[in-house]
């Protein structure tokens, strides 16, 4: 049985919080307010809250082994940002010749590839679909998977053989074959199957090989073992939780965002903790995040 106490909850109140990562650097968990446009850093030690706003929605970004500005999924593609001087330079715009696609989930693997999913917002175009791409080191770009909806849970198996993705609108966890030298995606099989109406959000993995999935519409973050089987259950006061990260010293800090973003005025006054970002103190350690590069 895992163990867990809630230990903090941040008042960032977002409309659409995702992305969360530790850095282990600054001590702080990083996150982004898709809807508002806004990236949010928390100092654990100090617990001193910071935002910037931003020149595109942010979908998700990377820290980088080499470089001191994140690289960032915006809206429109990928650039490198300065968080600092707000100095942008775009590396790659691979769906802007579709109107209503953005970049959503996305995260480093641990052989330095930035890998994204797009979203496509714009509803009755069956001509248009989202996909999943990786940004290599030396600028290349490959599209690894289409017709997909809402690109999410991307999270890697601790030896790099597996990779975790949801096409959200399914209800469905999926899992691949993963080819680390490559990149190279093969032999995909339903890794977990969601209710109707849940939808898996952002997902990790934990030292033990665990999948840890926010479950949008379901007030929860599941913990799967290896073979798909629910191992844990952590409930969660909001509808919709978001993104989970694994940080802290020890790594066994659980961060959870979450949104408020499509909730009635009546479901708000029952939920006020909804766009918060959750963080639970476990006995569980989780990996330190990959960087790009």
């Amino acid at each position: 049985m895992v163990a867990f106490s809630l230990i903090d909850i941040v008042p960032c109140a977002n409309l659409l919080g995702e992305g969360v990562q530790w850095n282990q650097q600054d001590g702080c968990f990083w996150w982004t307010d898709i809807h508002s446009a806004k990236l949010y850093r928390y100092q654990l030690a100090s617990k001193k809250l910071s935002h910037w706003d931003l020149p595109e929605k942010l979908g998700c970004f990377a820290f980088a082994k080499n470089d001191s500005r994140l690289l960032a999924a915006f809206a429109s593609g990928f650039a490198w940002f300065d968080v600092e001087t707000g100095a942008l330079e775009w590396i790659a715009k691979p769906e802007a010749h579709f109107i209503g696609n953005r970049s959503n989930d996305g995260r480093c693997d641990r052989q330095g590839r930035f890998w994204m999913g797009t979203i496509c917002e714009q509803k009755n175009s069956p001509w248009q679909c989202a996909s999943l791409y990786s940004l290599q080191a030396d600028g290349e770009l490959t599209k690894h998977l289409t017709s997909l909806h809402i690109s999410n849970a991307l999270c890697w198996s601790p030896d790099s053989r597996k990779l975790y993705h949801a096409d959200s609108p399914a209800f469905a966890i999926n899992v691949y074959d993963f080819d680390a030298a490559s990149g190279v995606l093969s032999n995909r099989q339903v890794f977990a199957q969601l209710e109707q109406g849940i939808e898996p959000d952002g997902a990790c993995v934990d030292a033990q090989g665990y999948v840890w999935n926010a479950q949008w519409g379901g007030s929860r973050v599941v913990r799967y073992a290896p073979d798909g089987s629910v191992d844990f259950i952590l409930p969660m006061p909001v509808l919709q939780p978001t993104c989970v990260a694994f940080g802290g010293e020890n790594l066994n800090l659980l961060a959870v965002t979450s949104a408020r973003v499509g909730l009635s005025d009546e479901t708000l006054q029952q939920q006020p903790q909804a766009g918060n970002l959750f963080i639970f103190q476990t006995d569980v350690m989780g990996l330190e995040e990959a960087k790009f590069g």
